[in-house]
């Protein structure tokens, strides 16, 4: 009920604005009312006067300055003509008080220090008093109490705005930063599904062509070729069975995870590669210790996308993987024979895309170019702790 109440106040202006005004024409009426001998209807110039000066309050959020102006002269003018009536300034006040909340505070000081003076030496002159008397002072000490308390008012809803802004400006922040990390994960899981999907369809592509030209001479061989078609065809919807399942909902069914694929596989991977026809080769040197998981995924899925351009695009004969750990740095080097000219040229670039773009997330770096002699070199550069990247 009473959040209905200041929703419902907080969006009608006219009324806010007027609710002083009504108030002050009230104390009027009692005031002008009221006598020695009891009650008796209210006095109508006393009450004239203010309704006359409380009426533009009721704009006085709209035109702040203008209603300074408007009800100060009324209130002087009511002062002059009734210099007793104690109640004649207070229109004014609150017009100053409105002035200062809407305003910078030079210009609220400077317009309520002038109706400050105007106000006091108005009534000194009415009733013929020092103008440092009490009675004159009392209505000064009001003036510039109206304009603090506005000048403060104004200057905390600054400060209140500032802090909703900058809160409004965090929730954007954090939305945003939700969105770009959404943006990440989908262009990592796309990468995964590039790398996972190029590198079986190409294994089981060749070992399709070697099962379909040695069906009839070597029956053995092919039935074997056909045996690492099914076995790289499971592999691969275990893998897209794996990433996809990353994209599940919390209540949706459990599916079997399995681990994602490292530098402890290497050996398997090598030899799809060799069953489908290309020979590698891995050289090891230096002292291989802790990598972190990132970086061995990272690590894993370049050679990959190597391998797989290497025997799809380059039409290489043979392929070197070389792999030197170093304290800080695990450097990789991926190098075939292809013909020249044919290095990744029938690809799309999508996969040295990718492989420059994962080593770019850890803090790595990845180079590719052509042989001049033929094939392609692929070097590869990635920090063994997540604290080289600089994060």
């Amino acid at each position: 009920m009473t959040h209905t109440w200041l929703s419902w106040w907080t969006r009608h202006d006219r009324v806010r604005d007027a609710f002083p005004a009504a108030l002050l024409v009230a104390i009027a009426v009692v005031a002008n009312a009221a006598g020695k001998d009891g009650w008796h209807l209210p006095r109508a110039e006393g009450v004239g006067w203010t309704v006359l000066a409380c009426a533009p309050l009721v704009v006085r959020s709209r035109w702040p300055l203008a209603v300074v102006v408007v009800t100060l002269g009324i209130d002087l003018a009511h002062m002059a003509n009734a210099p007793g009536y104690w109640l004649a300034p207070a229109a004014s006040l609150v017009a100053l008080y409105t002035f200062a909340t809407h305003t910078d505070r030079r210009s609220a000081w400077a317009v309520g220090l002038t109706a400050t003076i105007a106000i006091t030496t108005t009534y000194a002159m009415a009733t013929s008093q020092p103008a440092f008397s009490a009675q004159a002072l009392a209505r000064l000490d009001l003036a510039i109490a109206a304009t603090a308390l506005g000048d403060a008012i104004g200057r905390r809803r600054i400060r209140l705005a500032r802090v909703v802004a900058r809160a409004e400006d965090a929730e954007r922040t954090r939305e945003e930063e939700a969105r770009r990390r959404v943006t990440e994960e989908r262009i990592r899981i796309a990468r995964d599904l590039h790398d996972v999907v190029a590198h079986h369809i190409t294994l089981v592509n060749a070992q399709a062509g070697v099962a379909q030209h040695l069906m009839r001479t070597d029956p053995d061989t092919a039935y074997q070729a056909l045996a690492h078609i099914k076995e790289n065809s499971s592999n691969a919807l275990d893998e897209l069975r794996a990433m996809v399942g990353l994209l599940r909902e919390s209540d949706d069914a459990p599916e079997p995870r399995h681990p994602l694929p490292s530098l402890s596989g290497l050996d398997d991977l090598v030899d799809s590669f060799r069953t489908s026809g290309l020979p590698v080769e891995v050289v090891r040197s230096g002292e291989p210790e802790w990598v972190a998981p990132t970086t061995d995924l990272t690590a894993y899925r370049i050679i990959q996308e190597a391998l797989t351009n290497a025997h799809k695009h380059a039409a290489a004969t043979h392929v070197q993987v070389a792999l030197d750990y170093r304290p800080e740095s695990l450097r990789i080097t991926v190098t075939d024979d292809g013909r020249p000219g044919t290095a990744n040229g029938a690809g799309t670039g999508h996969g040295l895309i990718g492989m420059r773009e994962r080593a770019a997330a850890i803090g790595g770096k990845v180079t590719a170019r052509p042989r001049p002699e033929g094939g392609f070199h692929v070097f590869a550069e990635l920090p063994v702790t997540l604290s080289s990247k600089g994060s």
